[in-house]
């Protein structure tokens, strides 16, 4: 039942006998000011999960052993015949005039009555081309001595024909890059130094412990 007093308002009674203010009832919170429902709170997902622990052990590193006496030894002979082949091919060079002449007249007396260019042109060609295969073939060598040094067993293989060839180049060059007189018996001297000192040394690159040294390279 409603009252009126004075200087107050109604009270107002709807339909269920509820009083409410006159101002109408009161909005819930579930009614947004647009009349529509207030979404929920965003939910909050989970941390991902911890990777799990790894128990592989790491890859061992692989340890390489040292050089055994024979190659070291043997690296160093190749060395000293390659300073001494290249000291041959240097002193050629520096007396190459003397050396032009003396083939002009060899190239003259196996070809007599040739033009005087084309006993020229064959000069430089004789003589350009014997110190350029010797210079090829120790450059070969010199390749497979790094290969050998690698750990490459096939390599000191190659290095057996390539020595017979180096010696057959050097016989041929003979003919051609040995000057007369004294400097002819420095250069044959060089020469036979530089076969020797290569001979020993390939021949302590397949002696027992430098088998094994570059045998170990090869995976278990």
């Amino acid at each position: 039942m409603a009252h009126e007093s004075d200087g107050q308002e109604r009270l107002r009674t709807d339909p269920s006998g509820t009083a409410s203010p006159p101002d109408g009832p009161s909005p819930t919170q579930s009614d947004s000011p647009t009349g529509q429902p207030v979404p929920p709170p965003p939910t909050q997902h989970a941390p991902p999960p911890r990777p799990g622990f790894s128990y592989s052990a790491p890859a061992p590193i692989a340890v390489i052993p040292p050089a055994p006496g024979t190659i070291r030894h043997g690296r160093t002979l190749w060395l000293v015949s390659f300073v001494a082949g290249l000291a041959v091919l240097v002193g050629s060079f520096l007396t190459r005039d003397g050396h032009l002449e003396r083939l002009r007249s060899v190239v003259e007396e196996m070809a007599p009555g040739g033009d005087a260019e084309a006993v020229t042109t064959a000069t430089g060609i004789v003589f350009w081309g014997s110190g350029g295969a010797l210079l090829l073939v120790m450059l070969l060598e010199a390749v497979m001595l790094g290969v050998v040094l690698g750990r490459q067993s096939w390599a000191r293989w190659a290095l057996v024909p390539l020595l017979a060839g180096h010696a057959l180049v050097m016989l041929v060059a003979t003919a051609f890059l040995v000057p007369d007189g004294e400097g002819g018996s420095y250069v044959m001297l060089l020469w036979g130094a530089e076969l020797l000192l290569a001979l020993i040394g390939l021949v302590l690159f397949f002696l027992p412990s430098s088998g094994a040294w570059l045998k170990s390279s090869r995976p278990a």
